[in-house]
């Protein structure tokens, strides 16, 4: 404990490399931050609520306004009269970033720190280390997390012998499978891949340090603090810069909290303004109404967006859940193609081709690419080009790379911008933004697609199975609809927490805005124009967790079919049927985190939506974290 943070009993003895006296003196000089935190997350749920009391659409901003917690105009923002970042040597061409947690949940240090090696010899030229949606958080996960980091960033011994394993076993698959060797040098290929980490967002709260009032304090103080200070020196003495990505920021005004938030640690750390870069993930609706307030805020830090997909239908889901009119379709049909993502991609990579006052432009790396080459011959070689089929296309559109969640697909999907040999594509001439009535329309745009009981059962399946990777502490699964089971055609796609966070979504969306069914189902007695129905997702909910509950330990450990399984059901179910919509699959998760007892998680779901409901407030502290 110090004057400013308590820390988890015994944490801080056993994590004494992660919670050094450096970053023990950075959080207590950041720990005033959470309470300003706290206010902007407690303005967003009020934001949230009165628009959905009030049927009201998200809009843009008056361009005559300042933009809150700033000095700045926001019509001179959207003119690019701020000062941007000059993007540093190593950003410059970021072909392929991969992403992923550097740790392993209930495994040894040499375990779990494979995690790190398999990325940095992967070949991507980037490597977005996740602290956020892909790192589970059971027991002391996020404090592994940091503790690989900073042993393969000061290359302690540990790791390089590690790394060296890694490498014979990476060369082994690459030649089976691509028929040549990727690593020629791998302590030299350790040096390519850029370092960057994801802190957790401002809406979520660490699990081990309370402020000195007894307040959990942001995930993303503790982040931030513990990546730069115990990595910064070692970053910058070789050559690396120090690079962030930050997740589901949702308006200029929280982007400021956080552009405070970085230059409080750099002058903290003696650093220059600007020192710390950060990408910015656009995966929340209302952020796509205010891309260049975002990067005025954020100036000399900010070196790029990020074009997400499942996090940002999410965003769309909750943001209309008033609007009976707006029924997403089954969530395969809801590509970057479709309707209001398009448009949303679009107003992206117009906003990064926006130059500032010094002529700088900011980067766009594309999406995910969740395939991981595993499966029958026929199953890998149609998912491969349909991989490949995807970068091609926001290569075209102006991305200057994009994401894999699996170090296999590097060098499956790399070829596309090495083929174009272009280092990226900044300055690239698009019109500017605008911001009409159609513009905003645009952003919520539908278009005809299938809703039918497969579409409604693969939500169904994937969001109870992310709920049981969730509680095991495999935030990172990889997953499938039960009925693919055994069927090595259909690869398992690698996800995240946002894939949980969108299927509970439209499942929401499609029972208490009574979707239609576009196609007929036999096996359910079914017509298509039938209304999906609470009989309906009952029926569905029974047999698909019947289906999980048969399966083989390979798909759903057998462990978790009497503990983590069923806390996932009942989560799906109280969320699903509830009237007033959760904002956060992730909260009623993370509440239940560690805890395997059924009857205990309903009392901690019940106590979660009672507060939700009764106050308008979140729970987001650790339930099992007293001071007193």
């Amino acid at each position: 404990m110090t004057n400013d943070v308590t820390i988890r009993p015994h944490l801080q003895e056993s994590y004494s490399d992660v919670y050094t006296p450096e970053a023990l003196a950075a959080l207590s000089a950041l720990a005033p931050f959470n309470r300003r935190i706290k206010e902007v997350m407690d303005t967003r749920m009020k934001r949230r609520a009165l628009r959905q009391q009030t049927k009201t659409r998200i809009t843009f901003l008056d361009p005559d306004s300042v933009i809150p917690g700033t000095t700045i105009r926001v019509q001179d923002a959207r003119d690019g009269k701020f000062e941007g970042a000059v993007i540093p040597a190593d950003l410059q061409r970021q072909w392929i970033q991969g992403t992923g947690p550097a740790a392993k949940p209930n495994a040894p240090t040499e375990n779990s720190i494979r995690n790190v090696a398999y990325a940095l010899l992967s070949g991507a030229d980037g490597w977005m280390f996740d602290g956020e949606d892909a790192l589970g958080q059971t027991a002391t996960m996020s404090l592994d997390n940091q503790r690989n980091l900073k042993l393969a960033i000061h290359k302690d011994p540990l790791f390089l012998n590690v790394a060296q394993q890694v490498a014979t076993e990476m060369n082994k698959w690459a030649e089976s499978f691509l028929g040549r060797s990727t690593i020629t040098d791998w302590e030299k290929q350790l040096d390519f891949t850029t370092k960057i980490f994801r802190a957790r967002g401002l809406h979520l709260d660490d699990r081990h340090i309370r402020d000195a009032d007894g307040v959990a304090m942001a995930a993303s103080i503790v982040d931030l603090t513990l990546y730069v200070v115990n990595n910064y020196q070692a970053l910058q003495n070789a050559g690396s810069s120090i690079v962030l990505y930050l997740p589901k920021i949702q308006t200029a005004e929280e982007a400021a909290v956080w552009n405070a938030l970085l230059s409080a640690l750099e002058n903290h750390l003696g650093l220059a303004e600007g020192t710390i870069k950060v990408y910015l993930l656009v995966e929340q609706l209302e952020a796509t109404h205010q891309l260049m307030e975002i990067r005025a805020v954020l100036g000399k830090h900010f070196v790029g967006f990020n074009t997400g997909r499942w996090d940002y239908i999410n965003s769309v889901s909750d943001a209309l859940a008033w609007d009976k009119s707006f029924v997403n379709p089954n969530i395969e049909a809801i590509t970057m193609t479709y309707g209001y993502m398009r448009n949303y991609e679009d107003r992206v990579r117009r906003a990064v081709n926006t130059p500032d006052i010094n002529g700088n432009f900011a980067l766009w790396q594309g999406g995910m690419e969740p395939n991981i080459p595993v499966g029958s011959e026929a199953g890998v070689s149609a998912s491969m080009q349909k991989a490949v089929a995807g970068a091609e296309r926001e290569q075209r559109e102006g991305a200057s790379g994009k994401w894999v969640a699996h170090w296999k697909m590097v060098h499956v999907v790399r070829p596309v911008w090495e083929k174009v040999d272009q280092a990226n594509q900044l300055g690239r001439q698009f019109p500017r933004l605008t911001y009409t009535q159609q513009d905003a329309d645009g952003l919520m745009q539908l278009e005809p697609a299938p809703t039918d009981i497969r579409g409604a059962r693969n939500l169904l399946s994937v969001a109870l199975q992310y709920g049981n990777a969730f509680g095991q502490g495999m935030q990172a699964a990889a997953l499938k609809p039960a009925d693919f089971f055994g069927n090595d055609d259909i690869l398992y796609l690698m996800e995240d927490m946002a894939t949980g966070e969108i299927r509970l979504s439209i499942l929401w969306e499609w029972l208490h805005k009574g979707a239609v069914l576009t196609e007929a189902d036999s096996a359910l007695g079914l017509e298509a124009g039938s209304v999906f129905s609470a009989e309906l997702y009952q029926k569905l909910l029974d047999e698909e967790y019947e289906k999980l509950l048969k399966a083989s330990s390979k798909d759903v450990f057998d462990a978790s079919k009497t503990t983590t399984l069923p806390i996932s059901r009942e989560i799906a179910t109280v969320y699903v049927f509830s009237e007033i919509k959760a904002p956060w699959f992730i909260d009623l998760l993370n509440i239940n985190l560690n805890n395997t007892d059924l009857a205990e998680a309903k009392k901690r779901i019940q106590l979660y939506m009672d507060t939700l409901i009764n106050d308008g407030k979140r729970i987001t502290e650790n339930l099992d974290f007293k001071t007193t």
